[in-house]
């Protein structure tokens, strides 16, 4: 389909595209195996000017928005998950500076980002505090000019390997939800250290680690936004960075088709290749048509939140929600069209499968998203009515 891309936008996702057939696919197996952070194909793609397609040009970006960053995204979970996640877990550490920043933050840590000299993780996730993200046990205690941060976050996406975090932490425990805040927190200060590093089913080449707050001391110009906003700051982030998870499950969703269609053409059976099969064709069919569904309502709801709509809890909640779902779907044909070679390492299908089920958990669980698209859906009506 024509999803009218400007030149710029063609631009960003040929050039996302060419970096992650030619550098990263070779690789792809190696980083795999060895759950190996892709520092060198960061590197190509901070050389390449791509961490900064969503940042504002009078910080050093391309002044884009979501629409490029998904562009990017998608075409490199085309080859690899992981390294997607990893690029995009960036752009997700970056956005609440970009939303609630002042300017001096702005100034100080925008272009280092859109550099891609430094990147960025956000630090949400708890042992006790998932999809219940106003259950946070971090704490924030003021001292002085300073604030103290104790507790740990686990599951972070470029946890070790980011050298700027947001942290969301409680300043005032007795006003629940609107009693946690935001934090810039840097690598290498005092009291910050780094726990083990996860074993995942898949994107094993991303890092995710454990953070560690021990009477770690952050000065008080950290503080995002104000004290109690830590909640609207990361509802917000949500909102702005799940279509670029939705952006992971429809590369991850046409990797695998990709695959699936290649190996239907070769795979001869019965005297004849299985692409002419009715059986094979009608599921090529399904997972084209549900790839391009997914694809046409993420970039929507990318431009929807480029274009200044700033109410797209729902509409982020769908893409993420529809996206990850079609990233299992699809990829689980693909391993099935693949037969028992599918199942194999040796063949690169399985690993789509094992990106995929990620998707569909980080971000706001599938059924939280569900939670969120209901609730919004139930509000509107009610609105609705009251003006009939």
């Amino acid at each position: 389909m024509d999803y009218l891309l400007t030149e710029e936008q063609i631009m960003v996702r040929d050039l996302a595209r060419k970096i992650a057939q030619e550098k990263l696919k070779p690789i792809v197996a190696e980083l795999d195996q060895k759950e190996q952070f892709p520092a060198s194909i960061m590197k190509l793609l901070a050389e390449a000017d791509l961490f900064g397609v969503y940042i504002d040009e009078k910080y050093g970006g391309m002044g884009g928005g979501v629409m490029e960053l998904c562009l990017v995204t998608e075409e490199l979970s085309r080859v690899c998950g992981g390294v997607a996640v990893s690029y995009a877990a960036s752009a997700l550490g970056t956005d609440p500076i970009i939303l609630f920043g002042s300017d001096e933050q702005k100034k100080k840590y925008l272009s280092v980002l859109a550099s891609g000299k430094k990147i960025a993780a956000f630090g949400v996730t708890e042992p006790n505090a998932g999809s219940d993200a106003g259950a946070i046990e971090t704490t924030a205690k003021k001292s002085g000019d300073d604030y103290i941060l104790n507790g740990m976050k686990h599951f972070i996406t470029n946890g070790g390997d980011a050298e700027i975090y947001v942290v969301i932490a409680m300043t005032d425990k007795t006003k629940g939800q609107r009693g946690s805040s935001a934090f810039i927190v840097e690598k290498g200060t005092p009291g910050f250290t780094f726990g083990k590093k996860e074993e995942k089913l898949g994107i094993r080449c991303s890092s995710t680690r454990e953070l560690i707050f021990q009477d770690c001391k952050i000065p008080k110009e950290n503080l995002l936004g104000k004290e109690g906003m830590g909640f609207i700051v990361t509802m917000k982030t949500f909102d702005l960075s799940r279509p670029g998870v939705a952006a992971q499950a429809v590369g991850i969703a046409q990797g695998a088709l990709d695959l699936a269609v290649d190996y239907s053409r070769q795979r001869v059976q019965f005297g004849k290749p299985i692409s002419s099969f009715q059986g094979i064709q009608f599921m090529l069919a399904d997972m084209a048509t549900q790839v391009e569904a997914a694809r046409a309502l993420v970039y929507s709801v990318a431009r929807m939140i480029d274009g200044g709509n700033t109410k797209v809890a729902k509409e982020s909640a769908m893409a993420k929600l529809f996206a990850s779902d079609v990233a299992m779907k699809v990829t689980t044909d693909a391993v099935q069209i693949y037969g028992g070679y599918g199942y194999m390492r040796d063949y690169p299908v399985e690993k789509f499968m094992r990106d995929a089920k990620i998707t569909q958990i980080y971000e706001g669980t599938n059924q939280i998203q569900r939670s969120i698209i209901a609730a919004n859906v139930i509000k509107e009506s009610l609105v609705n009515s009251k003006k009939a």
